[in-house]
């Protein structure tokens, strides 16, 4: 198993149904956080259906209030009509780049070759690269 494995995920619900959509979010979110390879997973979460605005029970403010609750994204979208997909997905890709780069940031230079003043030399990382060691 990958020692540093991405965890990330939609979390989507139904604007139209509150009782068994929306209302089981914190539960989905929890159930995440609990169970990801990860202490801190990448959640992006999605209200779907915006198209059925007639039909719509969960109110925006809801929504967005439960995603800055729990620290993620949030997109009202619509697979009907592709509202808002693209940018949902935009925004988890960017959150796994951005912890890819954290993570090889962190791993991917051997002990020693980062000099006194913060810097690596880079012989020494060609010799890493020639070496084939890299912590990916």
């Amino acid at each position: 198993m990958d020692p540093n494995p991405v965890s990330s995920f939609f979390c989507i619900f139904d604007l139209t149904n509150e009782l068994q959509s929306f209302l089981n979010v914190r539960n989905w979110i929890s159930q995440l956080q609990m169970h990801a390879y990860c202490e801190n997973p990448d959640i992006v979460l999605c209200g779907n259906k915006s198209d059925l605005e007639d039909q719509r029970v969960v109110k925006e403010e809801e929504a967005r209030g439960l995603a800055e609750k729990y620290g993620v994204p949030y997109f009202e979208t619509s697979a009907a009509n592709g509202t808002n997909i693209n940018q949902a997905i935009e925004t988890l890709l960017d959150l796994i780049m951005k912890r890819m780069e954290r993570c090889v940031d962190k791993s991917w230079i051997p002990e020693g070759v980062v000099r006194s003043n913060g810097h690596t030399s880079a012989d020494q990382l060609n010799e890493v690269k020639e070496k084939g060691s890299c912590g990916c």
